[in-house]
């Protein structure tokens, strides 16, 4: 395996593992500091836990896919896109509807 593709599934790796990190971040210490503030500027006091956990998720769930993408293609796996995609999709739908239910919007 030559060494670009190494380092390659290492990246994915690791920006797999760091959205994890970030996901666990939101959801378990509720930390809103990490998203811009017009994601939660119109989020009500009392739904922060639901939404936190939520968003936290979706991101976790992203990040996931990423890092299994980088493990397959350790392996030269001709699924690799599956993970990636399923994560990125499954992630984003959760995050949009989390944002459309608490925040009103996407875009504040």
């Amino acid at each position: 395996m030559p060494i670009g593709m190494i380092i390659g599934c290492i990246i994915d790796f690791a920006v797999g593992l760091a959205c994890i990190i970030i996901g666990l971040m939101v959801w378990k210490k509720q930390k809103l500091s990490l998203l811009h503030d017009y994601h939660y500027k119109h989020v009500k006091r009392a739904d922060i836990p639901a939404y936190t956990r939520q968003i936290g998720i979706g991101i976790l769930i992203i990040g996931a896919g990423i890092c299994i993408t980088g493990v397959l293609n350790l392996f030269e796996s001709s699924v690799w896109w599956i993970p990636l995609f399923g994560g990125i999709a499954v992630g984003l739908i959760i995050m949009y509807r989390v944002q459309k239910k608490y925040n009103g919007s996407v875009l504040g």
